[in-house]
């Protein structure tokens, strides 16, 4: 008799990746029995993921930045989780993989104190000059008279979005003395030193505001030109959550009429994109996407997400799960979801 051949074990898809290599993605995929496949580390077009799916019939995917469409969802029989290498999901099509029976998951706490302090650190370096100044005297121009600097325990910083991120950011502020506003969908009970308002009169009464909310549906230009409006005149922004929440045009208008005192922005509309009104603007602070980067949080993020794909493709359930498979995915594929994660 003919011995039969062992079928392939199973394939993960690494889409992209935001660091120099994938060796230890490989390691401990590897040392589970896995496969690993890559696309490149800078993120693909939405046909170029839909190929590369079709190409390797992946079990599991992993993505960075790059959109895994419907389509690309659709394109592999073998497919059974695609995890988000990160927080956000508007780059998954959540739904047709829900439709599918396939499981969408995201590591939510990996960053929360690099975010928060990336905004705090914008939000000083805004109040203080700090970019503007060093980019004049790398000019040659030494002019500490022009300063028009500003303190932030005399503010009222306003938080929109109060998860993990949001509260410690409320914190940092209210440690330095800052009186904190917070809106969110559902306040929490006996939270000492916020007050929780709605958002119109967050943005009337802030003198700086900071972003910390996912971008879905409801959230997409969340502030457009009518709320910008409602800021107060000389008001800062920062965003660290992402770009689309902000109305770009609406914002580069409101700079361009000095509405707005400035902006600090970690994400953008159209990444990489960069509006030149925006970068021409002196007190326009802009960072390429990297609050969520350290060398604790990489690492910690890229273990938390392959153990994962190690045990959806074992047969349990993930831990972050951020969707509920159709019931037809827990008689062949697992065990049905917990609840899901908020994004």
């Amino acid at each position: 008799m003919h011995a039969v051949p062992a079928a392939p074990s199973p394939l993960v898809l690494i889409t992209d990746y935001a660091w120099p290599d994938v060796d230890m993605e490989r390691g401990l995929l590897e040392r589970a029995g896995l496969r690993l496949a890559c696309g490149a580390s800078a993120p693909g077009s939405a046909a170029q993921i839909e190929a590369l799916v079709q190409q390797h019939q992946p079990s599991a995917i992993l993505t960075c930045w790059a959109p895994v469409s419907a389509a690309a969802i659709g394109a592999s029989a073998q497919l059974r989780m695609v995890g988000r290498l990160g927080v956000g999901l508007d780059n998954i099509a959540v739904e047709e993989a829900t439709r599918r029976g396939v499981w969408v998951t995201n590591i939510p706490d990996y960053c929360t104190e690099e975010v928060s302090d990336h905004a705090v650190g914008l939000l000083l370096a805004l109040l203080r000059g700090i970019a503007r100044f060093d980019r004049e005297v790398h000019a040659g121009r030494w002019d500490p008279a022009s300063a028009r600097l500003r303190r932030l325990s005399a503010l009222s910083c306003g938080v929109i979005g109060y998860g993990r991120t949001g509260r410690r950011t409320a914190r940092l502020l209210a440690a330095f003395g800052a009186r904190v506003l917070a809106h969110t969908r559902h306040p929490p009970s006996g939270e000492a030193g916020v007050e929780f308002v709605a958002l119109e009169e967050l943005l009337g009464r802030c003198d700086a505001v900071l972003l910390h909310l996912p971008l879905n549906a409801e959230s997409r230009h969340l502030l457009d030109a009518r709320r910008l409006a409602l800021l107060r005149p000389g008001a800062l922004l920062v965003n660290v959550s992402r770009g689309g929440v902000v109305d770009t045009a609406a914002l580069a208008a409101a700079l361009a009429s000095g509405h707005i005192g400035g902006a600090a922005l970690d994400v953008l509309e159209e990444e990489p994109r960069v509006s030149p009104t925006l970068l021409a603007h002196p007190n326009v602070i802009v960072t390429p996407h990297v609050a969520f980067s350290s060398d604790a949080a990489l690492a910690e993020l890229r273990r938390k997400a392959a153990e994962e794909v190690i045990r959806v493709l074992g047969g349990a359930a993930p831990l972050r799960p951020c969707n509920r498979p159709l019931p037809a995915f827990s008689a062949s594929r697992g065990p049905s979801a917990r609840r899901p994660c908020r994004p």
